[in-house]
């Protein structure tokens, strides 16, 4: 199943297709998404949005996983990343794809196994799980890693659906 991943971010977005099957993954395509500085907030969600949707309708992904971010220290900085969250949030959406979330430290520990590991750290376990991937820059990286993490937590997700089926019919 194709998956994509998003690393929201006003300046940049980052995008990852990752391809899972069979308890394997493969690397589609990565990059960023870029909104220009010197737009007005509203016309720089809209190139987010088109960019976002240009690349769901060149890679069809199944379904997507944004990374949760936060931002505490600057509170301009924090509204204006709340913005581009919603917009990466709802293109995916409107495409028709299901959308899940993941905390940062989730998505660190799924990739890494250490929930507090840093950017770089984030990377190299990227380019390791995905050897063929040119990564395009680290927003793209982050959002390899959250496609990755929503793999692993994605096929989880399935088994114990399966199996509560299974068992419900068992039980029947």
């Amino acid at each position: 199943m194709k998956l994509l991943g998003l690393d929201p971010g006003l300046r940049k977005t980052g995008w990852g297709i990752i391809e899972a099957a069979d308890g394997r993954l493969r690397h589609v395509a990565n990059g960023a998404v870029d909104s220009d500085d010197a737009l007005a907030i509203p016309e720089r969600l809209v190139q987010l949005y088109e960019g976002i949707l240009a690349v769901i309708e060149r890679y069809a992904p199944k379904q997507a996983a944004v990374e949760e971010t936060f931002v505490n220290k600057n509170p301009s900085s924090t509204l204006k990343l709340g913005l581009a969250r919603g917009v990466v949030l709802l293109a995916p959406a409107r495409a028709g794809l299901k959308v899940t979330e993941y905390p940062t430290n989730l998505v660190k520990k799924a990739v890494v196994g250490a929930g507090h590991a840093d950017k770089r750290q984030v990377e190299t376990m990227v380019k390791h799980l995905l050897p063929t991937a040119e990564i395009a820059g680290p927003d793209a990286a982050d959002a390899l890693a959250v496609a990755i993490c929503h793999a692993h937590h994605a096929a989880t997700f399935e088994r114990w659906h399966d199996y509560a089926l299974t068992a419900g019919r068992a039980a029947s």
